[in-house]
């Protein structure tokens, strides 16, 4: 299974394309405003509002043999404790043995930006190479994870 947190993730086109080349089902989990798809299997899953409803959905429920899409830090942190693949929508894979890194650069950067509220700037524009390296990426995860599944 894949758990997409969907509200702002920028590659649910290229997740449905590898899951339905893989046959692998997907749970995209939002608080709402998310077109539903004809694709047998993908499920739209829709939560209460409220800060990180569709985080706690889906932590309640990612496992091992499960891949888990998400830019959210702390959901990641807990689904890589489940046993879950975590793959942020860049591509990047987070692990037990990255997560904590990831997290304590997360806490300093939000640290930053509270002692300098005129800090501006942001990433770069997420483009082709990024949907690219992520739809890579998410195509060797399953390829791993189906040779873990039970």
């Amino acid at each position: 299974m894949i758990y997409v947190d969907a509200d702002a993730c920028p590659v649910k086109s290229e997740v449905e394309t590898v899951a339905t080349r893989n046959r692998v089902p997907v749970r995209f989990v939002s608080n709402g405003g998310l077109r539903p798809s004809e694709n047998p299997l993908i499920e739209m899953v829709f939560v209460d509002q409220g800060p990180d409803v569709a985080d706690m959905w889906i932590a309640a429920r990612a496992g091992s043999g499960d891949v888990v899409v998400t830019g959210d830090i702390p959901l990641a942190a807990k689904c890589v404790e489940a046993g879950a693949a975590v793959l942020r929508p860049d591509g990047q894979a987070l692990t037990s043995a990255n997560i904590g890194q990831v997290l304590a650069t997360r806490d300093l950067m939000a640290d930053l930006r509270a002692a300098d509220p005129f800090r501006q700037g942001g990433g770069r524009p997420f483009g082709r190479a990024d949907r690219s390296r992520f739809s890579n990426a998410l195509e060797n995860t399953l390829r791993k994870a189906k040779g873990q599944a039970v």
